[in-house]
């Protein structure tokens, strides 16, 4: 029996690979930090419902990622999302013009990881902090001392700068990896007793702390009793914020919210706040992924191509094909 391709990281990018890996015949193996798999498209459930704080939707523009929505959306794993859309700036709300495709996982952003992830193996909660290699294959080690192996190729599906500890065997990638910078974003969630009244559920906003605001409950396939929003600060204000508490967090974007809308907010009956150290690159990249074939050793994510979701995935599909020629 053919040795397992471990990949580190089920997110998208892991998911991607796995799928690609899988149908060619190949085993794999997924190792993820968290509970379950999604990276920042994870959704926190909460007693107001499942919350999107990571990822809001999905566009699609390649050929390749479009065929794989059309088989998402013919499972019932993802549906299109059409917000009323605004933009602020400088204080003026205004409808946006923006009127491309937008994507959302029902009934929440990370069920379509679950659906991806399926059977596949896969050990949660496990912190994987070295990969390094024996006489012929590779092994990892972990936070907890537990050493996870044999493997015959590993693929580091992690945000760059996570990604660049774990490549120190091959030390151009992991230079390459190292010098893809990443924004954090601070993301709260609120909830209030009763809908707000404003049509908006979509928001770009600028000259503001927050950057995003969009109205979680009224996704497609969202249940709640609740009127549930998330507010993304902006990556600029969150670096400025970053070790702020979580309650001055609220406060500052709670208000910052009030100030789009231009009205005063009832109290929110719930609130939480989550700070993506990683939220997304800071640039685009043209590399696809990160490769040694030779060692057998690759790096895929967002961040190696558009920082989007389609990003990850095709970064993904590019480290399986790239293991998958050299035989």
């Amino acid at each position: 029996m053919d040795t397992p391709i471990a990949i580190i990281g089920s997110g998208m990018a892991g998911l991607s690979a796995a799928h690609a890996l899988v149908a060619a015949g190949r085993r794999v193996h997924l190792f993820d930090k968290s509970r379950g798999s999604g990276g920042r498209m994870s959704s926190k459930r909460s007693e107001v419902g499942a919350l999107d704080l990571g990822a809001q939707y999905f566009t699609a523009r390649d050929p390749q990622f479009i065929a794989a929505l059309a088989q998402w959306q013919a499972a019932g794993w993802v549906e299109t999302w059409n917000p009323a859309l605004y933009r602020s700036h400088a204080g003026v709300l205004s409808h946006s013009p923006d009127d491309q495709a937008r994507y959302v996982s029902v009934p929440r952003m990370s069920a379509l990881t679950r659906h991806l992830l399926g059977e596949l193996p896969a050990t949660f909660s496990c912190r994987i902090t070295e990969v390094f290699r024996g006489e012929q294959h590779w092994h990892l080690a972990d936070a907890d001392g537990r050493i996870h192996g044999p493997f015959s190729a590993v693929i580091v599906a992690a945000p760059a700068p996570q990604a660049a500890s774990l490549l120190s065997a091959a030390p151009e990638l992991a230079s390459r990896a190292a010098s893809a910078a990443m924004d954090p974003v601070w993301a709260v969630a609120l909830a209030f007793e009763e809908a707000l009244p404003t049509p908006l559920e979509g928001c770009f906003v600028k000259d503001s702390p927050l950057d995003w605001i969009a109205r979680n409950a009224r996704k497609p396939g969202r249940e709640s009793s609740h009127d549930s929003w998330v507010l993304h600060a902006s990556s600029d204000w969150t670096r400025q914020h970053l070790d702020l508490p979580a309650e001055a967090v609220i406060a500052t974007l709670q208000t910052a919210f009030a100030e789009v809308l231009g009205a005063r907010l009832p109290e929110a009956f719930f609130s939480i706040a989550h700070r993506w150290l990683y939220a997304r690159p800071a640039q685009d990249h043209a590399w696809g992924t990160l490769a040694d074939p030779a060692q057998g050793l690759y790096a895929c994510g967002d961040w190696c191509l558009s920082g989007r979701v389609e990003g990850a995935w095709l970064s993904g599909l590019a480290a399986a094909q790239q293991l998958l020629a050299q035989g």
